[in-house]
């Protein structure tokens, strides 16, 4: 979550805690009926692993695994590694920042209709102050979790499914803004939505804090996600779009959605390490991301 617009998503999300503090914590699991799309399920043992090596990618590197440094380097590897190995076309985007070279890692899965293209991301990068387990290791493991998924099922979707990991988000939205801002005018009206996910796995989450993009009318993802969460018993709150990644594609009027579980007490310090999170949220939210991708990448738009 960028640090320089923590304050107003903070005040947004403090406002949501505010008016929820009396609902009673979820019992987040990952068991549920299945999305309408029968989409697959992951256990907390398939997606934590993957927030293990975040951090022992950090621990290896100076505690951290910010832009410029190795350790957001052994990041991308990592993340990289495992999707070529499942089939992915993956690229790596190159832009510069503070005198340091930043790296966004985009994946795509072949098939679907390239004129209708269903994104998904998370940024890779932590603050240099700590590790960056919750804020943002969880939500790219998340989304990781939901692309290896994609290839063990062989989907062959409707729309484009396509996969981010962006870099120096804490710097300021910088990754994410570059990508954006190259695009072509053709590529940037391709994409239908995009799906942000940041601090996917925050301890005593009450509820998941689902984006609203109303300026754009976006409702299709928007409701997808409020759908999977109420038919579990999960309460949600709006919020608008800012504050992450989606704020990139906002500005440049690509629709977007996705859901954060709020401020964890550690954000932006050492201790948001692997105890921050915790794991029965990160499966709720990475199993929320595949019932949503499922349903959506089957879902044709003309």
């Amino acid at each position: 979550m960028s640090s320089r617009r923590l304050p107003s998503l903070a005040a947004r999300i403090l406002g949501a805690v505010l008016v929820l503090s009396a609902v009673p914590a979820p019992t987040a699991t990952a068991a549920g009926p299945p999305g309408p799309a029968a989409a697959p399920t992951v256990r907390a043992d398939e997606v934590m692993p993957h927030l293990r090596a975040l951090q022992q990618i950090a621990d290896r590197n100076g505690g951290n695994r910010a832009h410029g440094t190795q350790g957001y380097a052994d990041s991308v590897a990592y993340v990289r590694k495992a999707l070529d190995r499942a089939g992915f076309h993956t690229e790596l985007r190159r832009f510069s920042h503070g005198g340091a070279a930043g790296y966004n890692l985009i994946a795509d899965w072949p098939g679907g209709d390239p004129k209708h293209v269903l994104f998904t991301g998370a940024h890779l990068d932590s603050v240099k102050e700590g590790p960056g387990i919750n804020d943002n290791g969880s939500g790219a493991a998340a989304v990781l979790t939901a692309a290896l998924r994609v290839a063990d099922a062989g989907l062959k979707p409707t729309r484009h499914l396509r996969f981010a990991w962006w870099g120096a988000e804490e710097e300021g939205l910088v990754g994410s803004a570059d990508y954006v801002r190259k695009l072509s005018a053709d590529n940037r009206k391709a994409i239908d939505v995009y799906l942000n996910l940041d601090q996917a796995g925050s301890k005593k989450a009450q509820q998941w804090l689902v984006v609203h993009d109303n300026e754009h009318g976006e409702t299709e993802a928007q409701q997808a996600f409020e759908a999977w969460f109420a038919a579990r018993g999960i309460s949600t709150f709006d919020i608008g779009v800012g504050g992450s990644d989606h704020e990139s594609f906002g500005n440049a009027g690509i629709p977007s959605s996705g859901f954060s579980t709020g401020i964890s007490d550690c954000i932006h310090e050492a201790c948001d390490n692997l105890a921050n999170v915790d794991p029965k949220t990160e499966t709720t939210s990475t199993n929320a991301l595949l019932g949503v991708v499922w349903k959506l990448a089957a879902t044709a738009r003309h």
